[in-house]
């Protein structure tokens, strides 16, 4: 095995082989020899308990490199099969789900552009719904108050 790698660059993407699994991770044999490991947390973009639930020892993968440290091979699965999402191409947000809901009579509810909110108007807000909700409230104990000494 050679001491450094100058054929394998960090960011590619290349097809190796499972050639052992542990529970931390899996050891790729990739072309050339040269061997890898794939971390648990790069093996799927779920929560992994057991690697061997996701892979087996002489699967073909494709993993991307992430990094090479002297000997030391870092890779992963995941970010091989998934492409990232790349920001909007026009500038314009991408499609939300909740943008599109309906509400309860069956027509669109587009989501209204939301302008940023201070905290002074949270507070503003928190204390006019409080005192709406107290005032009832404060009715009742005022009037059982004159009804007492009144009496």
């Amino acid at each position: 095995m050679p001491t450094e790698q100058t054929n394998i660059i960090p960011g590619d993407i290349i097809e190796g082989k499972v050639q052992g699994i542990t529970t931390f991770g899996a050891f790729i044999e990739l072309p050339g020899g040269l061997v890898g490991l794939v971390h648990i947390s790069e093996i799927a973009d779920t929560y992994v308990k057991d690697v061997k639930d996701f892979i087996k020892e002489g699967d073909a993968v494709s993993v991307k490199v992430l990094s090479i440290d002297g000997k030391k091979i870092g890779l992963s699965i995941k970010q091989a099969s998934t492409p990232k999402v790349a920001p909007s191409v026009t500038g314009q947000p991408r499609f939300n789900r909740a943008d599109n809901r309906r509400d309860n009579r069956g027509f669109n509810n587009p989501k209204k552009p939301e302008t940023p909110v201070t905290l002074d108007d949270k507070i503003s807000k928190f204390l006019k719904e409080s005192d709406e909700r107290m005032q009832p409230l404060k009715n009742r104990t005022e009037t059982r108050r004159r009804n007492k000494y009144n009496s």
